[in-house]
């Protein structure tokens, strides 16, 4: 059997560039209360990565940071711990109340995780962290900011429908974050982002954070950041190099084969599939139901708690193959994804490198491997183009492109189906036949 196996650049001059010598440090050596540091311990986490090293200082001395980095390096560490220690350290001086720090996201998948791992590195700290998005009542988080709170994670929407109703107040807000900014913009936020200054002080620190730059991201940027340190963690290829992929020439129908000899290959590895609509998510579940393997489904059709419940499943390794729109593909950290699958290639380059970027996490090593139709080589010209990297590709020979189509359960349920299908219409031909067979014999007798 076959196994599958930028330059910044601005004209302002209102901000500080610094660069580094790649000699880490160990957390251990970072002035961090010890509650953090055990933390990060317990996670297995002894050196940080490019992202946090580069950011955890400034952020501690309280500058603004303007960052651009890759997804999977870590970017949600880099200003949870600092944050997380200086808002402990407020509160044993009994110089923080109320909410003192507030970090707005795109997505609820993306503000469910941050809160998570601000919840994880904050564990036995003073620090109470919570998240706020739409789609679930908003009964029990209006009761959850009234008991207190320390840090927002938090959706635009929700965020001010709780303001516009009094039940959120950001009049002490001391540190902004904006995570994921360039998604933001891409979902119509950038009006959101700018009125929500009429509700936070003006002397307040900024942290902005996003995986790619241009002309609106950048304006929005310096409008909301003061002298702000500079850091870019952007190689010449998007994709992090952590992230071995490549492609697969496969015709459209014959997909599903592939998927599922690679899977049935592959069952005790994590697997993260990506299609283009809602509707391909539930066909493609369906055709791996037919063939005994499990799965489930990541979209927009899914209400919020079934999203929630179905990836704490997938992260939890209660299943083992999870097929996602792009909902999910940006900035969602699931845990120890050995394979992602583009079972369809997206229209949007950038996509592709969110999507790849779901494995090969933090310092993990991860595939990606693509299917690709005749139809859809035009999309992978245009995301080489983007990262400016030829992507490899996996030759199968005509034996086992055969083998995997002949080999699968599905195309032998079909196959069998179509035998039963034409054994009947025989049979029914043949009662017809003999029927009328019959009546011509007794109207000779006649």
């Amino acid at each position: 059997m076959l196994t599958f196996v930028q330059n910044l650049g601005s004209n302002s001059n209102h901000h500080k560039k610094t660069f580094y010598n790649h000699t880490y440090m160990r957390f251990d050596q970072y002035s961090l209360i010890p509650q953090i540091k055990e933390n990060l311990s317990k996670k297995g986490l002894k050196k940080p990565t490019d992202i946090q090293f580069k950011s955890i200082p400034h952020i501690l001395k309280g500058e603004d940071v303007l960052a651009i980095a890759q997804t999977g390096t870590g970017k949600t560490a880099a200003f949870a711990i600092p944050v997380i220690h200086k808002i402990h350290l407020l509160k044993v001086k009994k110089r923080a109340s109320g909410i003192r720090c507030l970090v707005m996201v795109p997505t609820r998948e993306l503000c469910i995780q941050i809160a998570e791992v601000f919840n994880d590195l904050g564990k036995k700290t003073k620090v109470i962290t919570r998240s706020i998005f739409g789609g679930v009542e908003q009964d029990e988080q209006i009761n959850t900011l009234n008991k207190g709170v320390d840090i927002v994670i938090a959706t635009p929407g929700r965020m001010f429908d709780l303001i516009s109703q009094g039940h959120l107040d950001l009049k002490h807000i001391e540190v902004l974050v904006l995570d994921e900014a360039d998604q933001m913009l891409d979902k119509g936020f950038y009006h959101d982002i700018k009125s929500l200054q009429q509700h936070i002080p003006k002397r307040r620190q900024t942290l902005f954070f996003s995986a790619t730059i241009d002309e609106k991201i950048k304006k929005l940027a310096y409008s909301l950041v003061i002298n702000p340190i500079r850091i870019q963690i952007s190689p010449k290829n998007p994709v992090a190099r952590n992230v071995d992929h490549s492609i697969v020439k496969v015709k459209m129908d014959d997909k599903r084969f592939f998927l599922e000899r690679f899977i049935k290959e592959n069952e005790d590895k994590k697997v993260l599939v990506f299609v283009r609509t809602k509707v391909r998510a539930e066909r493609v579940m369906k055709a791996m139901s037919r063939v005994n393997i499990e799965c489930l489904t990541l979209h927009g059709d899914k209400d919020q708690s079934e999203r929630i419940q179905t990836l704490d499943k997938f992260k939890k390794g209660e299943i083992n193959m999870l097929v996602a729109t792009d909902v999910s593909a940006r900035g969602i950290d699931i845990p120890n994804v050995e394979f992602v699958i583009n079972y369809d290639i997206p229209e949007e380059a950038d996509s592709y490198v969110h999507r790849v970027g779901r494995t090969g996490r933090g310092r993990s090593k991860g595939k990606a491997i693509s299917f690709v139709s005749k139809d859809e080589n035009e999309l992978i010209f245009a995301i080489e183009e983007y990262t400016g990297d030829k992507i490899k590709e996996i030759k199968i020979n005509l034996d086992d492109y055969q083998d995997t189509i002949d080999y699968s359960d599905d195309a032998s349920q079909s196959w069998q189906s179509l035998i039963k299908e034409h054994d009947r219409v025989e049979g029914n031909l043949k009662k017809i036949h003999n029927k009328r067979r019959k009546q011509k014999e007794n109207k000779k007798k006649k």
